[in-house]
């Protein structure tokens, strides 16, 4: 059995293991993945206690993720014993005094909190190759990149140490590693995951904070679990109704010159719109100069808003620059010799942004697009010891040239994957949806995930047969 997290917490519930027992196979995981680099700090210490609580607890029942092992990042919000460094030499292992709201609903949740996973330094690479930790490999091919800035937490879930995963995304974190791990990668809504009470968004709305995980239902039953929603739980995206109308199908197959996307990435896109096709919805062809305009912007914007945001996270912990990595130093200098006038243009062209999606979502009900141009690139393919700000971000942008447009929009968007290239590599698709209607792309998520296209190559510890 491969399964998920919902199998294995359905396993714990009906005793066919304990959560000690789950918590002990995600140990030895880690030991015997450890070539991967996928995690930064362990504490099996307080994995284990967080297990055994759970083992003894009358009301485990009821918890939706009872004893599943998690990891969180070591980067955005704060889990209570768990010093996050961001990646960074600069920063020593400090914070986790409390639990932040998210983390805190993870925790009431059932899971099971054990180590951090590896970043890229402040999270500024769609690698995890940190100066200050070890080189986050793709379980699928080691000599590929996992993606980044949630690349540990996508080795972890792909190996099979966790079923999922605590995971960020400002320009594509969350959605890039599930792209290249074949994993299922949900940028939430803006606003629709909790950041509070003491850990605010430094990155001006684009980031959100939400999971890495191997399945729709997964991502459907911790969406529930962790969003700021009040109305309670929506059934399991696998029992939940059809759209009761058939949707309009936008269908992005054309990234412009600049940044293009190869042959077999595009034609993974087309095959998932006719299955959705043959379910009685409309396709409507979309044009690249329709995005063109707010693909730049969102970059623009991104490249602005991450620079400025170090000079604020420099300040306020006291980082000695001359630590930093290369690339890192030269987005803070960047940032700090910004006019006000420029970063008042960006905060504005982020409204602009979302205006000019809006537009394009009057005539569509979501937008089906490629995630990565490309498949997952070599390690070392987004080094980090120069001080050519542009040409990283460039890099980033050619790897995937569509990610940045969520954030800035806040709109939601969701990666799968919908098959395997010839190298045994999985071939990801994008869905985007209007603000607020993240139920509608796991519907849709789930729709293609039924053609089983894709297979995942490791089983989760603790439901190894």
């Amino acid at each position: 059995m491969q399964g998920d997290a919902t199998a294995l917490a359905q396993a714990i519930r009906r005793g066919r293991l304990s959560s000690v027992q789950a918590m002990q196979a995600s140990l030895e995981a880690c030991n015997r993945f450890s070539s991967l680099g996928a995690i930064a700090y362990l504490d099996a210490e307080k994995g284990m206690q967080a297990a055994q609580a759970i083992d003894v607890d009358p009301l485990r029942a009821a918890l939706s993720f009872i004893g599943v092992p998690m990891l969180a990042k070591d980067l955005g919000a704060p889990f209570q014993g768990f010093p996050a460094t961001a990646g960074s030499h600069a920063l020593p292992r400090q914070g986790g005094e409390v639990d932040s709201d998210l983390a805190h609903r993870f925790r009431k949740s059932g899971f099971c909190v054990f180590g951090l996973t590896t970043v890229p330094e402040f999270g500024l690479s769609l690698a995890s190759e940190p100066k200050a930790g070890a080189v986050c490999r793709n379980p699928l091919n080691p000599a590929l990149t996992p993606g980044g800035s949630s690349g540990g937490a996508a080795a972890a879930v792909a190996a099979g140490i966790v079923a999922i995963a605590h995971a960020t995304d400002a320009g594509g974190s969350i959605r890039v590693p599930a792209a290249c791990c074949g994993l299922v990668g949900l940028k939430p809504s803006r606003g629709a995951m909790p950041a509070g009470p003491d850990f605010g968004n430094h990155l001006g709305g684009i980031a959100s904070e939400f999971v890495l995980c191997r399945s729709t239902r997964d991502a459907a039953a911790a969406f529930t679990a962790l969003s700021g929603e009040a109305r309670g739980p929506f059934p399991p995206v696998e029992q939940a109704p059809p759209p009761e109308r058939k949707l309009r199908i936008g269908v992005l197959l054309d990234t412009g010159s600049k940044h293009p996307t190869d042959a077999t990435r595009l034609a993974v896109v087309e095959a998932a719109g006719r299955v959705l096709e043959r379910d009685g919805h409309r396709i409507v062809p979309i044009e690249w100069q329709a995005l063109d305009g707010p693909v730049a912007a969102s970059a623009q914007v991104f490249g602005d808003i991450i620079c400025v945001n170090l000079v604020e996270a420099a300040a306020s912990f006291g980082l000695d620059l001359s630590l930093l990595e290369g690339v890192t130093q030269a987005a803070a200098e960047r940032g700090r010799q910004m006019p006000a006038t420029d970063i008042w243009a960006s905060l504005n062209a982020m409204v602009l942004v979302s205006r000019d999606l809006w537009r394009i979502f009057d005539g569509i009900d979501c937008l089906l697009t490629p995630i990565l141009s490309s498949a997952p690139l070599p390690t070392g393919s987004f080094p980090t010891d120069h001080s050519d700000i542009d040409l990283h971000l460039d890099r980033m942008a050619a790897f995937a040239p569509l990610a940045s447009l969520a954030n800035i929009s806040g709109f939601p968007a969701l990666t799968l994957a919908f098959g395997a290239d010839a190298d045994g590599m999985p071939l990801p698709v994008q869905i985007m949806a209007p603000m607020g209607q993240d139920r509608l792309l796991l519907q849709l998520a789930e729709r293609l995930e039924r053609e089983e296209r894709w297979r995942h190559r490791y089983p989760v510890a603790g439901l190894l047969q």
